[in-house]
């Protein structure tokens, strides 16, 4: 009886492992994944001439070896999600986060959606908080010198920008279907840290 009981034990424990294993990141729609935590860039690759590193608990950079704007991309590409992000932002940074890029190695504001980051933009309209070229964002919220959180859904043509608890966009638009995440860098400093997915 002892050994049956035994052998039912490690049966079910290892039944419980492999279930662990399905919510393990990458694992089934409606599970939150880490993407960037700040100790590595594992998963991701970069695009263009920013010094992206790995520097206090975050993924950094602040400086650009050419004129190329700079971008770290996601291997994965996605759809539908809900994306939170963390980051912090010098004054005079000039950022954003990049979705639904349905190009691997070219990145712009018209190709993919911008949710800017961007306090010093020559029209504030479009800058932190703004969905470049989609959606307006007046008074423009001020991001530079402090940690802060876009939590950011993306559903079929609904798009909704969420900056440090506050609303700036909801809108629907259906110029792009799916594609990578990607973070820019063009000026001053940028650094993200704990960027987490939900797929819908």
């Amino acid at each position: 009886m002892r050994h049956r009981l035994a052998v039912a034990t490690v049966v079910l424990a290892a039944g419980l492992g492999l279930a662990g294993c399905a919510h393990e990141p990458g694992g089934a729609s409606g599970d939150w994944v880490t993407l960037l935590d700040g100790s590595s860039m594992d998963g991701w690759y970069p695009v263009g001439n920013a010094n992206w590193r790995v520097e206090g608990g975050a993924v950094v950079a602040d400086k650009l070896t050419g004129k190329a704007t700079g971008f770290l991309v996601s291997d994965k590409s996605y759809r539908d999600f809900e994306l939170h992000v963390e980051f912090w932002a010098s004054d005079d940074a000039n950022s954003g986060v990049y979705m639904r890029c349905g190009n691997p190695v070219v990145f712009t504001d018209k190709i993919c959606y911008e949710a800017n980051i961007f306090d010093q933009r020559k029209d504030p309209s479009y800058g932190t908080g703004a969905l470049v070229h989609h959606a307006k964002v007046e008074p423009m919220p001020k991001a530079g010198g402090k940690w802060n959180t876009y939590d950011i859904t993306v559903k079929g043509t609904h798009i909704v920008l969420v900056l440090n608890g506050v609303k700036t966009v909801d809108v629907n638009n259906d110029q792009l279907k799916d594609g990578q995440i990607a973070l820019q860098y063009a000026q001053g400093a940028i650094k993200f840290r704990n960027v987490r997915i939900k797929e819908l």
